[in-house]
């Protein structure tokens, strides 16, 4: 049951006041979703305190979780496109629900991450002797982009979209790789081959996958992302955000870990890169050419 439903199935087991806030809610749910709770108490004539009680009688936290949850159940959404975007949408309503749901989705991943999991898979990213990144479809671009993230670090990185490649890859795997596997689902059954195989072979697999899914399962270790997103209907969204963001988390945790010595050597490697592209200061003091 989504939050717009808990409310109205709770209406009539409200207080007088509860019952205010919850009105307000449901007349305008976008706008209470932006509203501060100094705003909705007005809007709704009651004090903050009273707010801040109808929350907690959701579920909620508080006012910024209930706010979240809101955000996630504002729309049934269309199919391939988006769950928060309805048929009639216009653009300032379109643009609007995807950075809102973008936002919401990234602070609950941000609650719900395991730290300790999160410190120790930077720790199998350390100790590896060389590193493979692998994902399919939307998720494979997530791959690509932890090879170009890792790719500047003194360590082997290997990435690929083909399947046979990837395949082998694990097969060829040894002791002291890691294997990192992409699936929001988990349930890609391809995925789930590869960290057999490269367990088989004595590599490690770290999975960024749905907790308790079969991949995670399969891994030796499981970062779950808790994402509110269904990706066998609706085209990946919020999941590709978490994990390119996951992604960024896990390599400054590889470059803090590795010391100031190896933060030199990055320090190297951009200085290296500076002649490749164009004097930013010069090219925006002259003229475009006609």
């Amino acid at each position: 049951m989504n939050i717009q439903d808990k409310i109205q199935s709770q209406l009539e087991l409200l207080s007088k006041s509860e019952r205010k806030v919850a009105e307000t809610i449901l007349a305008a749910p976008a706008e209470a979703m932006h509203c501060s709770i100094a705003n909705l108490a007005k809007a709704a004539g009651v004090s903050e305190p009273t707010v801040n009680r109808f929350c907690h009688r959701m579920g909620t936290k508080g006012f910024p979780d209930f706010k979240l949850k809101l955000a996630q159940s504002l729309a049934a959404g269309t199919p391939y496109v988006s769950r928060h975007v309805a048929e009639h949408d216009g653009v300032d309503a379109y643009t609007a629900k995807i950075f809102d749901s973008a936002l919401a989705g990234l602070d609950q991943v941000r609650r719900s991450l395991d730290m300790s999991a999160v410190n120790r898979a930077v720790d199998l990213l350390t100790m590896s002797k060389k590193i493979a990144f692998f994902g399919l479809g939307a998720s494979a671009a997530v791959a690509h982009d932890a090879m170009n993230k890792f790719f500047r670090f003194n360590i082997p990185v290997f990435y690929s979209d083909d399947i046979v490649m990837q395949r082998m890859s694990c097969i060829n795997s040894n002791e002291g790789d890691l294997v990192v596997l992409i699936s929001h689902t988990g349930r890609t059954k391809h995925l789930v081959e590869l960290a057999q195989l490269a367990r088989e072979n004595d590599a490690m697999v770290l999975a960024l996958t749905s907790a308790g899914s079969p991949l995670a399962q399969e891994a030796t270790l499981a970062l779950a992302l808790d994402v509110p997103e269904d990706t066998d209907v609706y085209m990946p969204m919020i999941s590709r955000l978490a994990q390119l963001t996951l992604i960024d988390v896990l390599a400054t945790g590889f470059t803090l870990r590795r010391g100031e010595k190896f933060r030199e050597n990055l320090k190297r490697v951009k200085e290296a890169l500076k002649e490749s592209r164009f004097d930013k200061e010069s090219f925006i003091s002259t003229p475009t050419a006609r």
